[in-house]
């Protein structure tokens, strides 16, 4: 079961048991207004965690761009029932900045276990990073990359890793709206983040490396999110950066990468996907934390067609869900290599 460190508190166990019984068909369910898969799967009490990978492979053909659904079109829900009149016993663990409605994680695999992982979302506190109006209301960019960190997060602690959120805000957990309220109470491991960009640089770097220390032997990586801000007509895919004497980090951005230009061909095929990976090691993230690292840009929220992907909460979901793909791309087969 994978861990994660929340100020002192590492979460609550729960345990849930349930009978369940077969049934003889998969059934089946109406996209409506608003529906992505993460939301329709929730509302019919079925663990996205668990089966969001399930419902992507039966309803292939129906999905539209980045596994959208379409409004008012028929999908199958998978077969969440045990066969044969079998008990089943659901476990999770519950973390309380995740939100009441997503603090209970399931357990979807062990494909994880032994691993660590540090999440970093931008900015945050005194500064918000980039900003922009959306209907006459300010959106920034330390909320949007904060969501998709937890909802990270949530998908790697599913596989058994241990993760350790560097940049938190205790009462703001995954949110499923598309204008997130701005605030400033973000804090790096609950201390106060501080006004100096530098300072604050410096804080969330030393964070990393102290834990890094802590965790000296145990595989170790490091992803950081940001939202980018360019001219309004820049529309731009999801790209990656890395260290440029780190094969390790290179190893890893690639990973994703692969993964988003994979899917972007089966949900997109009549659309190139941009998105790059490259060496910037003048950032100061990235030139001083010591695990591996990728460092995402996930959109310019400046940019219409961006924001579509940044303000969906299904979208954000999806993005997370690619991002964790690739994380579990790039350990596997880091795996094998030692193996050979």
């Amino acid at each position: 079961m994978g861990s994660f460190q929340f100020a002192i508190v590492l979460g609550v166990l729960s345990l849930v048991q349930v009978t369940v019984w077969a049934q003889e068909e998969y059934p089946k369910v109406i996209a409506q207004e608003g529906d992505g898969i993460y939301t329709l799967l929730r509302r019919h009490g079925v663990s996205p965690t668990k089966y969001y990978n399930d419902f992507v492979e039966l309803n292939n053909e129906d999905l539209g761009e980045d596994e959208s659904l379409i409004l008012g079109k028929h999908y199958i829900l998978p077969d969440t029932l045990a066969i044969n009149k079998v008990e089943v016993v659901e476990e999770g663990i519950t973390y309380s900045i995740f939100g009441d409605d997503f603090k209970k994680v399931d357990t979807a695999s062990n494909r994880l276990d032994n691993t660590v992982y540090y999440l970093i979302s931008g900015h945050g506190g005194p500064d918000p990073g980039a900003v922009e109006k959306y209907h006459g209301k300010m959106i920034a960019e330390d909320e949007y990359a904060y969501d998709v960190t937890l909802r990270l997060a949530r998908e790697l602690i599913s596989h058994g890793a241990e993760v350790h959120i560097i940049v938190q805000d205790a009462n703001d957990g995954i949110r499923d709206s598309k204008v997130l309220e701005l605030d400033t109470d973000e804090t790096v491991l609950s201390r106060t983040i501080p006004l100096s960009q530098l300072e604050r640089l410096k804080q969330r770097t030393k964070a990393v490396n102290d834990l890094y220390a802590e965790n000296s032997g145990k595989y170790q990586r490091l992803l950081v999110t940001h939202v980018d801000s360019r001219g309004e007509g820049t529309n731009i895919d999801v790209f990656f950066y890395h260290h440029e004497k780190s094969t390790n980090g290179k190893k890893l951005a690639e990973s994703i990468h692969q993964t988003f230009f994979r899917k972007y061909k089966k949900f997109q095929p009549n659309r190139l996907y941009n998105g790059t990976f490259m060496e910037r090691s003048s950032l100061y993230v990235v030139k001083n934390t010591l695990p591996a690292m990728a460092y995402i840009e996930i959109g310019n929220i400046r940019n219409k067609k961006d924001q579509r992907r940044i303000l969906n909460p299904d979208n954000r979901q999806a993005l997370a869900k690619w991002i964790s793909e690739g994380i579990l791309l790039d350990y596997e087969s880091s795996k094998e290599a030692i193996a050979k």
